[in-house]
């Protein structure tokens, strides 16, 4: 509410609530023994994904969009991401080079850190430049290429039984290189809105 009582918790924020809380879960979770570890932790992302979908769906629909929720909606995506990332260079899926996690990793976490630094400076300097770094569609297709990265990076880092697949079938490495080559893409669509903002906004600094 704007009467200073602190947020009012609207179905789409506590959404956005219960995606904060799986960032705890799944890192606890992903150091367990056990064969249905990487199931769960995909399941948990899977599901975080879908209800990062789901919020931004309903606050539009219901028209229950609120200041909480606007703000707390993309730390929830980059806490979930930045955490997935970093959970999984800790201990890569079988047959992942530590490489072809970490350069991604590095490149989409350090991509979101400048992305605040620009939203800051764009924010403090309002006007035409606030305007200048507007979501463009190349961030939003290097969400979802990082989601399905991801879901599919976290449920293989133990290998494909539980899906019924030997791990040496075309259908395993089509699956694992497919997750690898998806976070590639999200790194370098990340790069490039990353570029995109950049050259909307350096017309204004001097």
């Amino acid at each position: 509410g704007g009467g200073g009582g602190g947020p009012e918790i609207t179905l789409p924020t506590a959404l956005t609530l219960v995606r904060v809380a799986a960032v705890p879960a799944i890192s606890a979770l992903f150091y367990f023994p056990g064969a249905w570890v990487a199931p769960a932790c995909c399941a948990i992302f899977v599901a975080a994904a879908i209800t990062d979908w789901l919020d931004g769906y309903l606050a539009r629909k219901m028209n229950l969009v609120s200041s909480f929720g606007a703000f707390l909606d993309p730390v929830a995506d980059k806490l979930m991401v930045a955490t997935a990332l970093v959970l999984l260079c800790t201990i890569v899926p079988v047959q992942v080079s530590a490489w072809a996690v970490a350069v991604p990793a590095v490149v989409i976490i350090g991509r979101e850190i400048t992305m605040s630094a620009i939203r800051e400076w764009a924010a403090a300097a309002g006007g035409e430049v606030h305007a200048a770094v507007a979501v463009n569609s190349f961030g939003k297709w290097k969400t979802a290429t990082q989601l399905v990265a991801l879901s599919v990076l976290l449920g293989v880092r133990d290998g494909v039984g539980w899906l019924g697949l030997d791990l040496n079938s075309t259908a395993a490495g089509c699956l694992i290189n497919g997750g690898v080559v998806c976070l590639w893409v999200s790194a370098a669509l990340a790069l490039f809105s990353l570029w995109i903002y950049m050259a909307a906004v350096m017309k204004y600094m001097d």
